[in-house]
Order: C-alpha cells, then structure tokens, then sequence
C-alpha cells in the first residue's frame, strides 16, 4: 500500500521570502521534537526555564532537530500579575497532559517533549532519528498548504494539524506578582494556536504584538483526539 498523502489547510508560515512566491518548509524524514514549556510569568520558579529556552534561539539544530514552543498558562494570574502572554487554552492543553500522564496536577515550569514529561537539564533535545514521514507546508500569504506523507506502511488515512505564532525577543518588566521588580525575556512564545481537522481551514493570521522583535511559525502533526505528535516543522519569519 501507497502511504496516503493528506492536505491540510491553515494559515500559518515557515521560512519565506517575502519577495518571491510561496515558499515550503520541510520537516525531513527523521522525527523533529517537539519542545513544549509550560509557563507564567507570575510564577517565580518559571525564570530559569525560560533562560535555557531562550538559549535554543541560537542552537545550530533549531527547526532542523526540534521545535521549541513556550505556553503561558492563566492559573497564575490570580496572584496579582496577570500575564498577557496566557491563555485558558494553554492550561487547558497542559490539563490534558495531565490526565494523559495520569496526574491530578498541573504545574510550572513544565516542560514536554514529544508528548511526554521531560527534564530540560541533560535531556537530548533532537528527535529519537526513527524516520516519522515527511511535513511539508507552503505558505502563499494567506494560507498555508501542508502535506504529510506518513511512513510507508502506516495503516491510518486521518490526522490532525496544529499550529502556533511563536514570539521572541520579549523583554517583559514585572510589577507584581511572585517576579515583582524582575525583567523577565522570553522566546518562543505561543501568541496563537490554530488545530483542526484535515481539510479544514485554521484562522492564524500574524498580529503585530509589543515587544515581539521577532515573529516564528510552529506546526505539528497528531492522530485525531491524541496529543503526541508524529512530526513537526517550524522556522522564522521575515
């Protein structure tokens, strides 16, 4: 059997150039990680993680190894700094972790790695190298095109797309909360998050957000209903 070709619609992006015509990011055939840290702004533990995330932004296997992706949680908020960077749909997702892993609990920093609880310090960031299809999107401006071509072999016809804005290059002072007085930097910030069906059209258009000096483009493929994902791909935008 052929390996089924799948499309999926959304607006999301890769690496383009903005002078020319749609442009394609390909994730390659060995599985690319996907980094998640789950994080607050609120939360004085949360610093020093989001440190050695920042550090990734200059990792020669950034995109090509592993895609990095911080997700600021609300549950924080309530202690006297709300975070403009968290969402409910964050916790939520991080909830969901949770039950999967069989926890009552979530927490931060927390950090994710293709789908499992990780530890950052000493953890291998690439992906395992076991092949995990091809991703492929292609951006024309509005909407992303992208096509993942499982291993040959592989029995399922039906997946799902998830895609998130990334943003870096944030320089946040804090006036309260547990930070109060801390200027806190972040990279790889989650502003947006788009996930549906294939076939289906996701709305993730880029907005201008203060502070961000720099914008990226994450995407990740799962099986319907499961978090874990098959492959990824991301890169910067002009």
């Amino acid at each position: 059997m052929k390996p089924a070709v799948l499309f999926f619609l959304l607006f999301v992006g890769g690496r383009w150039c903005a002078h020319a015509g749609p442009v394609e990011l390909q994730s390659g055939p060995a599985r690319v990680a996907l980094i998640e840290l789950y994080s607050s702004e609120g939360c004085s533990s949360c610093p020093p993680a989001e440190r050695w995330l920042g550090q990734l932004r200059d990792a020669p296997g950034l995109w090509r190894d592993f895609v990095p992706v911080a997700l600021h949680v609300d549950y924080w908020n309530r202690l006297g700094w709300p975070d403009r960077f968290s969402s409910r749909a964050n916790t939520q997702r991080e909830y969901a972790y949770a039950a999967a892993w069989h926890s009552a609990s979530v927490y931060t920093p927390c950090f994710v790695r293709n789908g499992a609880e990780w530890r950052a310090e000493g953890g291998a960031l690439r992906g395992d190298g076991n092949p995990a299809g091809l991703l492929t999107v292609r951006y024309d401006g509005r909407t992303v095109q992208a096509t993942y071509r499982p291993v040959a072999g592989t029995a399922e016809t039906v997946y799902e797309i998830h895609a998130a804005l990334l943003g870096s290059g944030i320089v946040s002072p804090v006036t309260a909360g547990e930070n109060r007085g801390e200027t806190l930097r972040h990279e790889f910030v989650a502003l947006a998050l788009a996930d549906g069906a294939a076939g289906t059209a996701l709305a993730l258009p880029r907005r201008d957000v203060a502070g961000v000096s720099r914008y990226a483009l994450a995407v990740w493929v799962t099986r319907p209903g499961e978090l874990e994902p098959l492959q990824a791909a991301g890169g910067w935008l002009p």
